[in-house]
């Protein structure tokens, strides 16, 4: 079982755009956050991917890896993940060789199942492709045998090889939030991250599975996370005032609309009726807010749970100071290292 007194903390960024700001600043903040944590001893930087929002910035994950690696020296950089029923595996698999090509023994390559969009924007992703969620376990194997040059002779594609040739490959993480992503992660012996952030709920039993069910492949033993949504500041307090952002902006997508972060003033200025108030709490299920005592209280009692010895952290929030001054907290609190010059 994983040892959860040495949890280790990555980072996942979705490049929130705060009302009042642009894409352009997000993603810009998506690079300063990035050499910020790194700095702190972070040990993973995962970008997320998400199409037709007006609230997030990210739709290419692959581009940021490349923006980000080039700004960063030692802390691993990945998807978070690709949303891989949209895409040819061939094409992620040359994607990522290129970026191992260029930042080697950096790269992590998560994948995912859901569109990440709505159903309009998943048809002009896959632009008319009849291939898609149906056939993700296929997908699953075609990238990795793409990435490893495996095909079997007999595979129809058998005789196409994904270039530039790499040293290594870039470990796959399957991203998920149900049990196909535990259960495919098991079958295909790859490392699991579990988010938390989206459905906190069974999610035990899904990781649990995942260690009973691996079958060594790529990996000889299971190595899984979770993903979480943190909000920390010194005290309680601070932490629940800057946390309303993120309670306005979650209950205002589950409605359908995916606009900017709102500022604190808005969050805390905003009449809830009963029932919105009800649709907060039962989203506060999936966030870990408070000082950095509770919070890393927290985020141990939920690794212990899960069987994991790493967390993913997802911090979204109006402020940038506070979106740093959070992972900067929760850095101290577990005595994260910098890496050595």
């Amino acid at each position: 079982m994983p040892d959860t007194k040495k949890l280790r903390l990555g980072v996942l960024d979705q490049s929130p755009i705060r009302a009042g700001g642009t894409p352009a600043d997000a993603l810009a903040e998506t690079i300063a956050l990035a050499k910020f944590v790194e700095r702190l001893g972070y040990g993973r930087y995962w970008l997320a991917e998400h199409h037709a929002s007006e609230g997030l910035a990210g739709p290419s994950p692959e581009i940021m890896i490349a923006r980000v690696a080039a700004e960063t020296s030692r802390i691993r950089v990945g998807s978070g993940g690709v949303m891989l029923p949209h895409y040819s595996p061939y094409k992620v698999a040359e994607n990522f060789r290129v970026l191992e090509t260029l930042y080697p023994g950096r790269i992590d390559l998560g994948i995912g199942r859901a569109p990440g969009s709505d159903f309009p924007t998943s048809r002009a992703l896959s632009y008319g492709s009849p291939v898609g969620a149906d056939y993700f376990p296929n997908m699953v194997q075609d990238l990795d045998s793409f990435l490893h040059d495996s095909l079997p002779a007999d595979h129809p594609l058998g005789r196409v090889r994904a270039l530039p040739k790499t040293e290594g490959a870039p470990p796959i993480w399957m991203l998920g939030s149900s049990d196909f992503g535990g259960a495919y992660a098991a079958h295909f012996g790859i490392a699991f991250s579990y988010a938390h952030f989206i459905n906190p709920v069974g999610g035990e039993r899904v990781m649990q599975a995942y260690f009973e069910k691996f079958q060594p492949s790529r990996l000889a033993r299971p190595m899984a996370s979770i993903g979480v949504f943190v909000v920390c500041a010194e005290t309680a307090e601070a932490a629940e005032r800057i946390a309303a952002t993120r309670d306005l902006q979650r209950l205002r997508a589950d409605k359908g609309y995916h606009g900017p972060m709102p500022s604190i003033e808005e969050a805390l200025s905003y009449d809830y009726s009963a029932p919105e108030r009800e649709r907060v709490r039962y989203n506060r299920a999936r966030t870990v807010v408070g000082d950095p005592t509770a919070v890393k209280a927290e985020l141990l009692a939920l690794a212990e749970r899960y069987g994991v010895d790493e967390v993913v952290v997802i911090t979204n929030v109006y402020n940038f100071a506070d979106r740093k001054r959070s992972y900067e907290l929760l850095a101290e609190a577990f005595g994260l290292q910098p890496p050595p010059d």
